[in-house]
């Protein structure tokens, strides 16, 4: 697999980055599936800098807060009214209200909302297969519902917290994954909230229980001083430990 940081900003967009994206590509019996983990605000734009997005075989947003998710409404826009004709209708799982959440976001009627350009699916208890992809959603504690996303092909796999506090769910996303994207939103020794988001640190100590081989540090919001999330992480975590930036891209 191969993982490109579209937008990694935690909260809003920044100067530097989009909001949460990431594009997960992987190759099938001579062509190459694309999948997206969240489509937040500012993303759909730095999407088109590295692939066409008509290009890409479904959407898995963790979940529903305009971050993660609110370039859905650009991306019906450019697959309902493209000049070649409408783009074919895709998959898009996300929680069980996406469909009405979008078609709100939009100020449009939920029937038919959205739902002639996707196809919204949500979580259930099985495995979802897409092309070489095997994507597993655990629940995760945030103030609305959301997921931790693991994403497996050709015996590799790939782990993201999407937004979080600790938690059982979490832990299991990252049971010795070969990289795991995980949130670091908050810093060490701030009145935190709980069951919110991690601090670098708690994004470190996942990693290190879990056994993630590689941890890649992202969500970080602008008002945050990176290398001190990538200090606090590196000093629960033991393994090799990045920080996301927009345009680069991961071996999985």
């Amino acid at each position: 697999m191969r993982v490109t940081v579209i937008g990694c900003s935690g909260s809003y967009p920044g100067p530097e980055s989009s909001a949460s994206c990431y594009l997960v590509e992987a190759e099938l019996q001579g062509r190459t599936w694309r999948i997206l983990l969240d489509l937040g605000s500012g993303a759909l734009g730095s999407l088109q800098r590295h692939v066409d997005p008509g290009s890409i075989d479904g959407v898995f947003l963790s979940h529903l807060h305009a971050d993660h998710c609110l370039d859905l409404c650009g991306y019906y826009v450019m697959r309902k009214y493209h000049p070649d004709g409408a783009l074919p209708r895709i998959p898009v799982w996300g929680p069980a209200d996406t469909a009405g959440r979008m078609a709100r976001a939009y100020d449009l009627e939920e029937q038919p909302g959205m739902n002639e350009e996707f196809d919204f699916i949500p979580y259930g208890t099985t495995a979802i297969e897409v092309g070489p992809f095997t994507v597993t959603a655990r629940r995760v504690v945030h103030p609305v519902t959301a997921y931790g996303l693991r994403i497996e092909a050709d015996g590799r796999a790939l782990a993201y917290s999407g937004d979080t506090g600790l938690c059982h769910g979490l832990d299991d996303t990252a049971r010795e994954a070969d990289l795991f994207l995980c949130e670091a939103s908050f810093m060490e020794g701030a009145p935190n909230p709980p069951d919110l988001h991690l601090t670098g640190a708690e994004a470190g100590l996942t990693a290190q229980r879990a056994g993630s081989k590689r941890l890649l540090l992202t969500h970080i919001p602008p008002w945050h001083e990176p290398a001190q999330v990538l200090a606090e992480a590196g000093g629960e975590y033991a393994g090799p430990i990045a920080l996301a930036v927009p345009g680069e891209v991961h071996e999985v």
